[in-house]
């Protein structure tokens, strides 16, 4: 019987990963080792207890009383804290799911692959601030990352079998969010509702947000150039408001391999779960004749400034995708608490990512997890000194 994890259980990847655990056998298919999320210790107990995992914890520690309270009798240890996330991800396992959002992800993940296991990986944060780090250490410890976003597993999905070296582009396919439509001149004035409001996805608020400003899909450039090992110009990225092809690779034939699939992450999840085999998943299928037709249409990049810095920071490499990722979620809160506007965080990150590069060399690449939580602090300081 597998031993698994899930980091960033209650998080919508992680509710996807808990629904197909269930549909799968639960308890009676996987020994579940730990399942952490952020302040819902209710829920956390929840789906603890019917996947009898042997420990449950909330990143804030203020609520293990809580948690501690819905757990009693079950067995199942409580606990809370920044030291108990890493004891959680120091525990043996053979697969763990990482959903974490945010520079928190990058911890547990370098814990599970220094273990030799599988990271089903949801944190988009790993690859783009420490790319070269997590795949040496899984390359070294005999671990082995599964991409989860819908985009990079439909990659990985349409490469299997095939020689990277025949690969002449990889198309990464965008819904262009919940602003796609709006008139250029009235982006400014998006609030956060505005950016809400996806019309084809289910997803946590933050990346709801990042995939309206096309920050999602900025990160997903950068962790395409890192997990593929593909040069810049390889990679494009096209409009496709229906969301139903996920992404495609282009060979040097001319042939172009698509993955099709409704917008449900378990397709991901599910792929990832159950490599390298598949198995029937509890998703829709597609009924072509109804789609009737696909669209795309290129991206504006004055309508998405994130994509030209993604561009700009594959050319620097080294440390420019840490302070991209930091800078960008320190914009993010800003523009949430309202003290910025919308547009205005692609200004904040290109800013944050100037001043570090003539006070530090960027390009110089990290040698450990410390040298990159370090700079991911020092651009956390930055950005929220910019205004």
């Amino acid at each position: 019987m597998r031993r698994i994890s899930v980091f960033g259980a209650t998080g919508s990847i992680g509710e996807s990963t808990f629904d197909l655990l269930m549909h799968m056998g639960g308890p009676a298919a996987f020994h579940t080792v730990a399942l952490t999320g952020g302040r819902n210790a209710t829920r956390l107990a929840t789906m603890a207890r019917a996947l009898r995992a042997e420990v449950a914890v909330c990143a804030d520690d203020t609520c293990l009383p809580a948690l501690r309270d819905a757990l009693a009798g079950s067995g199942i240890h409580a606990a809370a804290g920044a030291q108990a996330m890493q004891d959680a991800a120091d525990r043996p396992v053979d697969w763990a799911m990482s959903a974490i959002v945010g520079a928190a992800g990058l911890q547990p993940g370098f814990q599970v692959l220094s273990q030799g296991a599988t990271l089903a990986l949801a944190n988009k944060e790993s690859l783009v601030t420490a790319g070269p780090l997590m795949l040496a250490t899984a390359a070294a410890k005999g671990g082995r990352i599964l991409p989860v976003d819908s985009e990079h597993s439909a990659i990985f999905q349409a490469l299997t079998g095939e020689d990277i070296s025949a690969v002449e582009r990889i198309i990464l396919t965008a819904s262009g969010g919940a602003l796609r439509d709006w008139p250029l001149d009235r982006l400014a004035s998006a609030k956060v509702a505005d950016a809400l409001a996806h019309p084809n996805w289910s997803m946590g608020a933050r990346i709801t947000i990042d995939s309206a400003s096309m920050f999602n899909k900025a990160m997903e450039v950068i962790e395409t150039r890192e997990f593929f090992d593909v040069a810049p110009d390889q990679i494009e990225v096209i409009i496709h408001p229906e969301s139903l092809i996920h992404s495609m690779v282009g060979f040097h034939d001319g042939a172009i391999m698509a993955h099709l699939g409704a917008a449900d992450m378990r397709h991901a999840i599910g792929y990832a779960l159950n490599w390298p085999t598949r198995a029937p998943l509890p998703v829709a299928r597609l009924d072509l004749a109804n789609v009737g037709r696909l669209t795309f249409r290129a991206p504006d990049l004055a309508r998405f400034p994130a994509l030209r810095l993604a561009r700009e920071v594959m050319e620097v490499r080294g440390m420019a995708g840490t302070v991209f990722n930091a800078a960008k979620e320190i914009a993010l809160d800003k523009f949430i608490s309202g003290q910025i506007g919308f547009m205005d965080m692609a200004g904040l990150v290109e800013t944050t990512l100037a001043r570090l590069s003539a006070e530090t060399s960027l390009a110089n690449a990290a040698t450990s997890l410390d040298d990159v939580l370090a700079m991911d602090q020092l651009a956390r300081l930055r950005a929220s000194q910019s205004t």
